[in-house]
C-alpha cells in the first residue's frame, strides 16, 4: 500500500520528532543536573520536580481542549500549537539560571502549562488533517518517530552533558525546539488557506448551515 502523508501530517510529524528528541537529550541528566547544580538539590526535589510537570499538564488538558472544543475555527488550534510550543522550547533557558528547588518547580509549571497548551492544539489538527483510513498508521508513524528521537537523543545527552556541561545541553534543546517551531509556521498558509477558501467560520456554523440546505 502506497503511504505518503498530507503535508500537514507531515510537518507535525516532523515538528514533534524535533522537538521531543531535543527534550530526550534532558530526560537522562535531569536528576543528576538537579542533585549537582541545585542548592538543596535531592532525590525528592527530582521526584517533586517530575509530579508538578506532569500533575499539572494532564490538569491542564481538559480545561484547554474544553475551550477550544468550544472555539473549533482552526486557527485557534493553530494559535495555541505554535505558542505552547513556543513558550515550551524557551523553558529549557531557564533551568540554566536556576539555583534553588523552587526555582525548579516554577520553571516546570510553566513548561507544563505550555505543553499542555500546544499538545491540545496539535492533537485537534493532526485527528482533523490526518489521511482518512491511515489513521493508525500515520498515529503509529508519530509516536515511532518520537519514540526513536528521545532514544537517540538520551543517548546523546549523557555525553554532552559530560564533554560539555549542562548549560550547553539545555542550549542545544531550546534550539532543537524553536526549530520545531519554525517548521509549524511554514503550514500557516495552509492552515489559513482553509480560512480563505470561504470557510471562515467555526465547524458549528458550518454544520448549521448544511441542516438549512
Amino acid at each position: 500500500m502506497k503511504f505518503k502523508p498530507n503535508r500537514i501530517i507531515k510537518y507535525l510529524v516532523l515538528s514533534d520528532l524535533l522537538f521531543w528528541a531535543g527534550w530526550g537529550l534532558i530526560t537522562p541528566i535531569f536528576s543528576i543536573f538537579i542533585i549537582e547544580k541545585i542548592d538543596g538539590g535531592t532525590i525528592f526535589v527530582a521526584g517533586m520536580a517530575a509530579a508538578v510537570y506532569w500533575i499539572l499538564r494532564s490538569a491542564f488538558r481538559i480545561p484547554i481542549g474544553i475551550f477550544l472544543d468550544r472555539h473549533p475555527a482552526e486557527r485557534d488550534d493553530y494559535l495555541f500549537l505554535t505558542a505552547g510550543l513556543f513558550i515550551a522550547a524557551l523553558t529549557p533557558l531557564a533551568f540554566i539560571f536556576a539555583k534553588v528547588p523552587w526555582h525548579i518547580y516554577v520553571i516546570q509549571a510553566v513548561h507544563a502549562l505550555a505543553m499542555a497548551i500546544s499538545l491540545s492544539g496539535w492533537s485537534a489538527i493532526f485527528t482533523r488533517h490526518i489521511d482518512k483510513g491511515k489513521e493508525a498508521t500515520e498515529w503509529g508513524l508519530d509516536a515511532t518517530s518520537v519514540g526513536v528521537g528521545m532514544g537517540i537523543s538520551g543517548a546523546l545527552g549523557g555525553w554532552a552533558a559530560t564533554q560539555f556541561g549542562f548549560q550547553v545541553v539545555f542550549a542545544s534543546v531550546s534550539s532543537l525546539g524553536l526549530v520545531s517551531v519554525f517548521l509549524l509556521l511554514c503550514l500557516k498558509n495552509d492552515i489559513k488557506g482553509v480560512f480563505d477558501n470561504g470557510l471562515d467560520m467555526d465547524f458549528k456554523e458550518i454544520f448549521e448551515k448544511e441542516k438549512e440546505e
